[in-house]
This record gives C-alpha cells, structure tokens and sequence, in this order.
C-alpha cells in the first residue's frame, strides 16, 4: 500500500503536497495513560490519531503505564518490552508525558526505530516542581529529544524553548498546531455575567491565582464555573476550594469536576478566564476563541501566540491584581466586553483545523521515512 500516489492538504492558506510512495503508511503511536484522560494533551492525542487514520494512515496505538512521567521501575520495564516489540524500522512517535523521561530506553532503540517526540511542553517547566528534580526531568528530556529523528511540538514558543534551551536544531523541529472545530458562536447574554475556566486543577494552571482575583471584585456581578478533574494533585485542589470559601467564593464559584462534553459549558459563558503560569498551547484558549468568547489569562508560555490583543487581556503571571483588574474593565465597561467578543470571533476565523495538524505531522513522517531510504527500504519506485 502506498503513502498516497498524491495527496494534498492545507496549511494556513500553503498547500502541502506529498508525493510518497512510502510502503505500509503505519505509525505506532506510543501514549502513557488513558488516551480518554480530559486533559489539553490528551485531546491534541485522540483528535490527531482521528485525523492521521482519516488521511490514511494506520495508527497502533501503543498504551504506557499512567505512572508517566513519574514512572516506576515496572513502568520503565514495561515501556521497554513495547518499544521492542515494535517492528524495526517503523515510524514511532512517542508522546512527550513518557518520552521525557524515556531517555535510557530511547538511547536503546532510536537506531532501530525512527523516533519521533512530540512535545507539548517541557516536563521540567511544570509548576511547583523542587530544583533537583526539575534538573533530572531536564536532563532526561534533553537527551531524549536529541536522539529522535524529528520533533513535533504544539506551538511557536515551544519550538523556541527547544531551540534556545534544549538544543534542538530548529530544522529538527515541527510546529503541529492544535486544531479546533467550527463552532456557533456562545450568545453571551449572561445575567449575571459567567465567567467559565476549564483546567485541570494543578498547579501550573493558577487557580489560586484566579480565586484570589475573584475576590477582589465582589462588588460586581458575575458568577463563574470551574471545570476540570481535581484527582491529579488533590491536595492542591484541596488548598484552592478551601480557598475559594475562605474567601467567601463558594456562593459564586462552583466547582463542577472533569466534564466529557464541554459545548455547553462554553455555550453558557461569556468571558473564558484562565491564569496559567505556563502554556505549551492551551488549546482550551482555542475553544474559547472559537466559541467567540474573550479571554483573559496571563502572558506565559505560548498564550500569547493563541490569543491576539484584540480578543483578550493578558497580565503578567502570578499578578492577581493585575487579573482582578482586567476583568473588572471588562465586567464594568458592555462596550469593552463586545469589542473583544468581536475580536474573538475574528480570531475564530483563522485558527487551523485538524486537517491541518495532521498534515503538517504526515510530512513529518514523509520526511523521516525519505531521509532512511537507503537503509530501511520503505520506498518502492
């Protein structure tokens, strides 16, 4: 079976055209977990794995230990035994929540496997990590990504953070932006106004952040909707909702818990608000743009290549001031709120699909499978 005698995709306006005559266009894609997790990089998984099968291509899901990216030995162990088990010569990605720490096992096998990384974001860049330990993910990752044949990561600001701080050649790395799906856009007519966050409640994403902004503008009206698991770190999310009622939020605040199916969560806000202290992406700011709503988070990580001045209001991180006053310009002042809605909308428009995430990664594999020709035999004439 060939790659494709012809096939063409879109990206950003540039059509991608691959000529291939790659035989068995097969990835195995490796993924600690639950691919059903409701996570950011647990969606960017299973909508690409949809979208490359659409194109054509035959994914193996390959499923790692949970214990990912803090593995035990018998997690290691078994990654090892699957990565063996894997044909020689095949195209693996590995998804960056195990490869990071997969460094001993891919020095084992990247010259028998053509590896790919896919990076959401650097594992030693999660909040509340001790130095030590951040050192080690460091290291680990830096050695790891060094022995894939390509890296994929999910935005601009991480393709640079590879570049300047893990010595990734930028010629080995992909921008994959995550797609979004058309939406209707959210009617926004809240009484009061509800402000909507989703994000799993850890620490990186700043929810005591945003709890002690909210009770800075209680002389308003609003009320708001805290979407996301509290079984990844529940001491931390322990410490947030104790917070919130501390600081007598629990009147306006609910916290709902993990939600499969968020359309009507974004349907029924009208301003999406997120503090997070680092962002591969954020792909929830995304959904929040193509559900037309206005953002307001903090300008970290990659939030900033999402979210374009003219939908939302970025502050500095960790600035709960400077976020309590952002949404209170907003909250106080209808004509602000609808300009930025409009910008949101505008900012819909352009975001890239899923079609376009997977043809960026095919040609990912198109180059990877071109360039071990001569040693693997993959090509026919």
């Amino acid at each position: 079976m060939l790659f494709g005698k012809r096939a063409a995709f879109a990206y950003n306006g540039a059509p991608i055209t691959l000529d291939g005559c790659l035989l068995k266009p097969e990835l195995y894609f490796v993924i600690p977990g639950e691919l059903q997790t409701l996570t950011g990089g647990y969606a960017y998984d299973r909508e690409l794995i949809r979208a490359l099968q659409a194109a054509g291509i035959r994914v193996h899901h390959v499923v790692l230990s949970s214990r990912f990216p803090a593995p035990d030995a018998a997690a290691l162990t078994d990654a090892g035994a699957k990565m063996a088990a894997i044909p020689d010569h095949a195209l693996v990605m590995i998804d960056g929540l195990a490869y990071g720490v997969m460094d001993a096992i891919a020095e084992q096998e990247h010259q028998r496997l053509n590896i790919i990384a896919l990076c959401h974001h650097p594992l030693a860049l999660e909040s509340g990590l001790d130095a030590d330990l951040a050192n080690t993910l460091f290291r680990s990752e830096k050695k790891a990504l060094a022995l894939a044949c390509a890296v994929v990561v999910t935005s601009p600001a991480t393709a640079a953070l590879l570049k300047n701080r893990f010595d990734i050649a930028p010629e080995n790395i992909t921008v994959a932006l995550p797609g979004t799906r058309k939406r209707s856009f959210a009617p926004c007519r809240g009484n009061p106004p509800r402000l909507l966050t989703v994000a799993t409640l850890t620490r990186r994403k700043a929810h005591d952040v945003l709890i002690t902004a909210l009770s800075q503008i209680q002389d308003l009206a609003w009320s708001a909707r805290i979407v996301g698991g509290d079984h990844f770190d529940p001491a931390w999310s322990g410490f947030v909702k104790n917070k919130s009622i501390t600081l007598g939020l629990d009147h306006r605040v609910h916290f709902t818990g993990s939600i499969d199916d968020l359309n009507a969560e974004y349907t029924a806000a009208d301003i999406f608000v997120l503090p997070s202290r680092f962002e591969g992406y954020g792909m929830v700011f995304a959904e929040a743009l193509s559900f037309g709503l206005p953002v307001v988070a903090a300008h970290a990580g990659a939030v900033p290549d999402v979210v374009p001045a003219s939908a939302g209001m970025l502050v500095p991180v960790d600035d709960a001031d400077a976020l309590a006053a952002a949404l209170r310009s907003i909250l106080s002042q209808p004509e602000r709120l609808q300009a930025l809605r409009q910008g949101a909308q505008a900012a819909a428009a352009e975001l890239p699909d899923w079609q376009d995430t997977a043809a960026r990664v095919i040609r990912v594999l198109q180059t990877v499978a071109s360039t071990t020709e001569h040693q693997h035999r993959h090509y026919e004439a």
